[in-house]
């Protein structure tokens, strides 16, 4: 009878070991679909360098770097949507010049795949094959409004609303239009925020003169409650400047003086043109699917496929 236990227990746990010495549990990279020979010239802002990149790799390494490998597949599918017509308006927009996009925050965020493996260490092809699931899922789509390439605008977290294109980059498009957003304020931690500053480096910041005291009105606030313009101490300024100058997430903003240092409380995260990443996780979380988030923050657009 001993006999039979250890004879069944060898049998049971052989096949685990054989897996596990020759690696056959090894999770392998899901490969990238390329339905076009386009390429991407992409300035690294660190060294200077420009890489040029397969279209479909470059759409991986924004996904990487401009969302949270942790949303909802249908939500990176949205972003791999709205990140490739981007760039594919960048392209067009930089054809006679030696880039496309830089891989910074200035266009899109791009992480390549070195520096991912590096990152997510032993959850590395888990994550990146998620990522190009939904690249592959949505391969050559891109975003079309009147037969032409839109400006895919995103950001990260909705004030509740997003921003009427006109009010923020004065270019009005009509893709680009407000929306309520409602889902952000449950599903982004930097739906609330704020920001402690000296009162003389609020000053020196903004080129203003330094006063004791501080008094600011808002002389011209959006539909979506954004400030537009403010006076401080007298000045004119406006809200756009202050985001830029003050490091600000949102300009949605009010200001409460503490003494010798000014405390921002702000709603929202982003410039707030397009579509929200945390509202289109919200909208992927009940249920949307991509071509519904991105027709509902791109309204009137159309999903059109890179022709061969």
């Amino acid at each position: 009878m001993k006999k039979l236990i250890l004879f069944t227990i060898i049998l049971i746990f052989i096949p685990f070991f054989i897996v596990k010495i020759y690696g056959l549990d090894t999770v392998s990279e899901i490969e990238l679909n390329y339905i076009s020979n386009i390429l991407v010239r992409v300035k690294r802002v660190d060294t200077g360098n420009i890489d040029v990149i397969p279209l479909e790799e470059y759409i991986v390494g924004v996904l990487a770097g401009e969302m949270p490998v942790y949303f909802d597949i249908e939500a990176l599918k949205a972003q791999a949507v709205a990140s490739r017509s981007y760039v594919l308006k960048r392209i067009e927009y930089n054809i006679d010049n030696d880039y496309d996009v830089v891989d910074s925050v200035l266009n899109q965020v791009y992480l390549d795949r070195e520096y991912l493996k590096e990152a997510w260490k032993d959850d590395y092809v888990v994550n990146i094959n998620k990522l190009t699931e939904a690249v592959n899922a949505t391969s050559g789509e891109y975003l079309s409004y009147n037969d032409e390439i839109i400006d895919a605008m995103f950001f990260s977290t909705s004030n509740g609303y997003t921003e009427d294109s006109n009010n923020v980059f004065n270019l009005s498009l009509p893709y680009l239009k407000s929306v309520e957003s409602h889902w952000d304020s449950e599903t982004s931690t930097a739906f609330h925020s704020s920001k402690k500053i000296l009162l003389s480096k609020f000053y020196e910041l903004l080129g203003l003169n330094y006063n004791k005291k501080l008094n600011y009105e808002v002389v011209e606030k959006s539909d979506t409650n954004r400030n537009i313009k403010l006076s401080i101490n007298g000045t004119e300024i406006s809200a756009r400047d202050m985001y830029n100058k003050l490091g600000l997430k949102s300009t949605d903003f009010y200001m409460v003086q503490d003494g010798e240092y000014v405390i921002i409380y702000m709603t929202g995260y982003g410039h707030g043109v397009g579509m929200s990443q945390y509202g289109a996780l919200g909208m992927a979380l009940d249920g949307y699917s991509y071509e519904e988030i991105l027709n509902y923050y791109y309204n009137g657009t159309l999903i059109k496929k890179i022709k061969n």
